[in-house]
């Protein structure tokens, strides 16, 4: 039987959606554009596929991974690779904050997209935009929809422990979990899209059709991460 597409409505809903997030971000969306690269490393978006593909030959749950990476560091201090910050002097990682420590995955496979874009174009592409592009490419891998990922972000010098100890806990109440989102300007379709690509990981396996649904929403999601 053929799987079940997506009602009309559905569609033109999500449209609706994306055009809104576009108004919604503004000028800082104007800073950004999924051809920065196309001059300075043309083949960014061709090298983080390759890798990632590589890696989910030996663990098919890196896709899972690397979408709630893009999550959990932009839940923070907006999408500026902060979450990769080991400790230091003056840094205190986000890595250990308790949502994150022996949980957040899949810092091996940024790191090898890292390695492999510096060996092509050394010390142009940012670690945050790694983290963008990796959760995109995710989603398309897991059989969600492709969109162009707005590229040119800059990388955090600084963590936020406090805030990613305070990132949304399975153990909080349903109040508390949509304050949160509230209080970084998400909405409860957000917060369900979100909450949910954890499902990636869970479902022993998940249908080609529960995959493509759900990469459709998260993918409408994270773009409003800019």
């Amino acid at each position: 039987m053929a799987s079940p597409s997506p009602a009309p409505a559905t569609l033109l809903a999500v449209c609706a959606l994306l055009a809104a997030m576009a108004l919604f971000q503004g000028a800082r969306a104007q800073q950004l554009s999924p051809a920065y690269y196309d001059e300075s490393c043309p083949h960014v978006y061709d090298t983080v596929r390759r890798v990632i593909q590589e890696a989910r030959t030996a663990d098919p749950r890196i896709l899972a991974n690397l979408v709630r990476l893009q999550f959990h560091d932009c839940f923070v201090n907006g999408c500026d690779g902060s979450l990769l910050l080991d400790d230091g002097p003056a840094i205190s990682s986000e890595k250990n904050a308790a949502p994150n420590n022996n949980s957040a995955r899949g810092f091996p496979v940024v790191d090898d997209i890292k390695a492999a874009l510096e060996s092509a174009c050394p010390g142009v592409v940012s670690c945050a935009d790694i983290v963008a592009l990796a959760a995109e490419v995710s989603v398309e891998l897991a059989g969600g929809p492709y969109w162009r990922v707005l590229l040119g972000r800059r990388d955090g010098t600084t963590a936020n422990f406090d805030a990613a100890d305070n990132l949304p806990s399975p153990t909080d109440a349903l109040n508390v979990l949509r304050q949160k989102f509230a209080d970084v300007g998400l909405d409860d379709t957000d917060f369900v899209a979100l909450q949910g690509t954890t499902t990636y990981s869970i479902t022993d396996p998940p249908s080609a059709p529960q995959i493509r649904y759900r990469s459709l929403y998260v993918s409408t999601r994270l773009e409003r991460y800019k």
